[in-house]
């Protein structure tokens, strides 16, 4: 269980060294927040066409095997990163982002399909803790970023020692992931389903579209709370990166916790919770006049984002035997928000500001409001025997 908890903040720790220093990447390529939009479409487009393919990537060569190629494939996207900084390229700095892309998307899904096994077998609501280590990795990234942009490091050196990590962490941890079972095996005379049969089922895709509000008002802050707090409020650059990091620090709080939540009141009503607290957090920090007011806006934006993404993954996984296909599903329609709905944002923001861009994000979150009880707990089957978790 630890290995699956290590991948999942390394790939947080990962993800925050690119998205807490977006404001310096965007002033050293010389970027308006429209263009910073176009520039990070290039991650979106390669996560929307890696994502689809992930649960049959992780079927085909295994779990473990698919987060050492996602891994593998951030690292040298860090490295092109850094070599499109350096050099003030804009396509080359696009060609690494959307490298970054693919390798998260393969390591997203994959560590995921991971989570859900371990949680299957211990028979508790583990999910959010999982996804707490992501935060808690994203958290220990946006402090360090903080800490190298007050120091004056330059983000390319920042990048290139992220990939040494990150090459050495993902090639050796998955090796101590649970056993692989092939639920073919285990039901022999059961018809597997097409590979996108998954795509033609309705709580399947009420369960994405839980998850694409929650990803998208998730993946709005990451990417865009560092620049709204320095655009918006004339804080600095460090500034910034502290208020993402407030804000993901709310949401590992609220990860660590939320597990004996939902266990105890229920999916759906914790579900409805957090909506609503992500909802009025946005919109204290979109109007609030100072940094502290902000700062208490992000803290509730946090805590509400906190549990959405997990309990989508939690309930696509419901049914084991199912699980990659249908995890790679709600995945693929979460990250599409994740990824694509925050540079649509940016172009957004060269006309209203990017503050005031946020408060598209609410119609996203309301429409997930709606439509939770999609996620609602179901009878597992009998794949779900209790098996011992290391």
């Amino acid at each position: 269980m630890w290995a699956t908890f290590a991948v999942f903040g390394l790939n947080g720790l990962v993800f925050a060294s690119w998205a807490a220093r977006i404001p310096a990447a965007s002033s050293t390529l010389g970027l308006s927040d429209g263009q910073t939009g176009s520039l990070l479409l290039a991650a979106a487009a390669g996560s929307v066409l890696a994502l689809p393919l992930a649960g049959s990537i992780a079927g085909r060569v295994g779990v473990a095997n698919t987060v050492r190629i996602g891994g593998v494939a951030s690292a040298i996207a860090a490295v092109t990163i850094a070599g499109g900084l350096t050099t003030t390229s804009v396509p080359l700095t696009a060609l690494g982002l959307f490298l970054f892309g693919v390798g998260v998307a393969l390591w997203d899904v994959a560590q995921n399909i991971e989570g859900a096994d371990v949680e299957h077998r211990l028979r508790r609501t583990i999910m959010p803790k999982f996804h707490a280590a992501f935060s808690a990795g994203a958290f220990a990234g946006a402090m360090v970023g903080a800490g190298l942009s007050a120091l004056g490091v330059d983000l390319s050196y920042h990048l290139l020692g992220v990939a040494a990590v990150v090459i050495l962490v993902s090639l050796w941890v998955p090796r101590y992931f649970l056993p692989e079972i092939s639920h073919a095996d285990a039901h022999p005379g059961t018809a597997q389903p097409g590979r996108f049969a998954a795509w033609l089922e309705p709580r399947t895709l009420l369960i994405g579209l839980v998850v694409l509000g929650a990803a998208l008002t998730e993946g709005a802050a990451n990417d865009w709370v560092a620049k709204a707090t320095v655009d918006g409020l004339g804080a600095t650059e460090a500034t910034g990166a502290v208020m993402f990091g407030v804000f993901v620090a709310a949401m590992t709080l609220f990860r660590f916790v939320g597990g004996g939540l939902i266990d105890r009141y229920g999916r759906v009503r914790v579900l409805q919770v957090s909506l609503g607290s992500s909802l009025v957090g946005l919109l204290i920090f979109v109007f609030a006049p100072s940094v502290l007011l902000a700062g208490v806006g992000a803290v509730l934006w946090g805590a509400g984002a906190a549990l959405g993404f997990p309990m989508g993954m939690s309930a696509a996984a419901d049914e084991p035997r199912h699980a990659a296909a249908r995890v790679s599903v709600v995945s693929t329609i979460g990250y599409m928000a994740f990824l694509a709905g925050p540079p649509l944002l940016g172009f957004l923001g060269d006309q209203v500001g990017i503050r005031n861009a946020l408060l598209v994000v609410g119609v996203a979150v309301l429409a997930s409001f709606l439509v939770a009880p999609a996620a609602a707990e179901r009878q597992n089957d009998a794949d779900q025997a209790a098996t011992p978790v290391p």
